[in-house]
């Protein structure tokens, strides 16, 4: 459906349904902007008439006089992975003035976190300002994988507007959709932005109309789909708004910021309410709660309540007071309504708790975040190696680790199990859970990991379990194998497309947890040259059993230090995961077997010496090089018997129970 059958439908829709454009009758945009803030079903009956009390029914009479502040603007930017939404924001920033003339800038000024630059991905929610004219836009850059998903629901509850951004070439993914579905749910005018149009590969109008298909997917109204279009370079900063009439900077996306992004409602002399949607930390100051003022105005030293998410209250002072001015916090003496803050001074506050005024203490709902669907268990580190790495490795070490991660984290639960020393970890999936490892392996934590699983639950007496929307790009030439591979793990193809540019976009629907391990096998099959995304689709009933995987391992049946030798005479054995020199331990996978089987070796054989010549001259040894495994491949690659253990210098595989005789044996069937 192009851009004017679009126009002309939603003509038809007016004409048949005019109530819906009614002026009597609010629209969703007028009603429904901050619902999610409060729910019907939380909200007393007589609220609705509280004129100081923040709500999302303020009527489309009383809007004009509801406004907070109309020089600020707050916006998000949302995405799927690798659109540009951190190289934009680095655009922005550098064209507001936000830097020296002289200043040396790393790219990417946003990602912060070593990993985010180790892996070219966003993983934690950032909020940044900048200023155009007399405005200040507070712009929030959100990650765009679908793990981290809980950044991108809870920071939409501070903005009133979102941009959403889609490459011109690979269009709208299944990040696409489930970013802007949360926008549509709250209300929020979005401004589109299609990025890359430099590419040699760039479809925009393709891609457009595909942005129009998806908003009608989502049941968008008249004013959300009536939305501006601009056609954006982000590494080069130009922006434009036709395609055949490119930008130099960036104003038009100033421009269409400023007029289609509402200035920010709420009531500066009604009492404080402000809702925390994020934390940082300073070795000065303590916890820094981070969020939006969407009532009345606080002040520095002014005395405030924490209203908790377990019903109680806490008395406390604002000892210091920030805003954001570009890439850092300035103090400031007060805020009002509208404003996006940094408050200090409070001890113990969480994400979703409401910091209100002393005397009128009128709570904001906390943020509701989707349901976590995979789950590991983090247990104590108990191979013989165990501390020689690290520096925090007892189970009370690795509880508060865990606690200290819920503050900050609203998408993740931890849950004890029967052992005192073992803890499930429950997340949106197997990346956010393997970024949450190498977090805690870099700060000197040891731990050992199960192999992902999923969370099931009973719909209606029946057992369900989550399933997945999975969307892969592949060469023609490889699709035959990939249909195959989804097929044995219960996947049912959805839709073709072949764009004519050699390469085929593929569409599943299959349970979660025949996603785990998948992408190793996906990418051998396709000789890395595939591409494939996945996000939560809902539950159905249980698909039934999906095999795992079909070769055994090499278990080392010794201690002792890897020979090249012994490793020379195992490679025709199978596939070895490390090299030479390394220490191992009885019940150490080593490598994996060419059959089913798992089989115990002595990796740590020598060549006998003797003092008798032999009649020929030795033969060079020449080793294959090892698969070295990464942290998402072991995780992935692992069966239900065996753990990874993860220190800060080491990861090493292990079978759960080390001691060979004790090990129960897995048969060739």
């Amino acid at each position: 459906m192009g851009c004017a059958d679009v126009r002309i439908a939603l003509t038809r829709v007016r004409a048949i349904a005019p109530t819906r454009v009614s002026r009597i009758a609010p629209t969703r945009r007028q009603s429904d902007r901050t619902d999610s803030l409060q729910h019907p079903s939380h909200r007393p009956a007589s609220e609705d008439l509280a004129p100081t009390r923040y709500t999302g029914r303020m009527s489309s009479l009383r809007k004009a006089a509801q406004v907070a502040n109309p020089l600020r603007r707050n916006v998000a930017i949302i995405a799927h992975v690798d659109h540009g939404k951190t190289t934009l924001v680095d655009a922005l920033l550098r064209q507001s003035g936000a830097f020296r003339a002289n200043q040396q800038v790393a790219e990417r000024v946003m990602d912060n976190i070593d990993l985010e630059r180790e892996r070219g991905i966003t993983i934690l929610a950032k909020n940044t300002a900048v200023h155009y004219d007399d405005l200040l836009i507070n712009i929030v850059d959100t990650p765009g994988h679908a793990d981290f998903g809980g950044e991108v629901e809870r920071t939409l509850s501070m903005v009133d507007g979102v941009m959403l951004l889609v490459d011109a070439s690979e269009g709208p993914l299944p990040q696409t959709r489930f970013v802007l579905r949360k926008a549509l749910e709250r209300g929020l005018p979005p401004i589109v932005v299609l990025n890359k149009i430099d590419r040699s590969d760039a479809r925009p109008q393709e891609v457009l109309n595909e942005v129009y298909d998806l908003f009608i997917d989502l049941d968008a109204t008249e004013e959300q789909i009536e939305f501006p279009v601009l056609y954006a370079n982000a590494r080069a900063g130009t922006a434009g708004k036709a395609l055949n009439a490119p930008g130099e900077n960036l104003r038009p996306l100033f421009e269409a910021i400023v007029d289609h992004v509402p200035p920010p409602r709420g009531d500066r002399a009604a009492p404080l309410q402000m809702l925390v949607a994020n934390l940082d930390s300073s070795d000065y100051l303590g916890r820094i709660a981070i969020g939006r003022v969407f009532n009345g105005t606080v002040k520095l030293n002014d005395q405030v309540s924490v209203l908790k998410l377990d019903g109680t209250e806490q008395q406390t002072k604002v000892t210091k007071l920030f805003a954001f001015d570009g890439l850092k916090r300035v103090e400031i003496d007060q805020a009002t309504a509208g404003d996006i803050v940094c408050l200090a001074g409070i001890d113990d506050i969480t994400i979703g708790e409401t910091i209100a005024d002393a005397e009128h203490k009128l709570r904001i709902p906390p943020i509701a975040v989707d349901e976590p669907t995979v789950s590991m268990i983090f247990g104590v580190n108990t191979s013989p190696m165990a501390g020689r790495d690290g520096q925090y490795v007892t189970s009370r070490n690795l509880r508060d680790r865990l606690a200290r991660e819920l503050l900050g984290n609203v998408s993740v639960r931890v849950e004890d199990t029967e052992s005192p020393e073992q803890m499930k970890v429950i997340g949106r999936g197997e990346l956010q859970l393997s970024i949450l490892i190498e977090m805690m392996r870099r700060e000197g934590y040891e731990v050992q990991v199960s192999r992902p699983d999923i969370v099931t639950k009973m719909l209606n007496g029946v057992r369900s379990e989550p399933v997945e929307d999975l969307v892969i790009d592949v060469p023609e030439e490889f699709q035959g194998v990939v249909i195959a591979q989804v097929g044995t793990r219960r996947g049912v193809m959805t839709k073709m497309v072949n764009h004519g540019s050699g390469r085929v976009r593929l569409e599943f629907r299959i349970p979660a947890r025949g996603l785990i391990g998948f992408r190793s096998q996906f990418l051998t099959d396709t000789k890395g040259t595939g591409i494939m995304n996945h996000i939560f689709a809902g539950w159905e009933p249980w698909h039934g059993a999906i095999p795992s995987r079909a070769t055994g391992a090499l278990v080392a049946d010794r201690a002792g230090i890897a020979t090249a030798y012994a490793i020379y005479n195992l490679q025709e054995r199978g596939e070895i995961f490390l090299e030479p020199s390394t220490n191992v331990y009885e019940g150490m996978i080593i490598g994996e077997n060419s059959r089913p089987n798992d089989m115990d070796v002595n990796v740590t054989k020598e060549k006998k010496q003797t003092n008798m010549r032999a009649s020929t001259a030795d033969e060079a040894i020449r080793l294959i090089p090892p698969r070295l495994l990464s942290l998402e491949q072991a995780i992935e690659f692992i069966n239900d018997d065996e753990l990874v253990e993860v220190t800060p210098k080491s990861i090493r595989l292990r079978k759960r129970i080390l001691a060979s005789n004790m090990r129960p044996k897995k048969s060739e069937d």
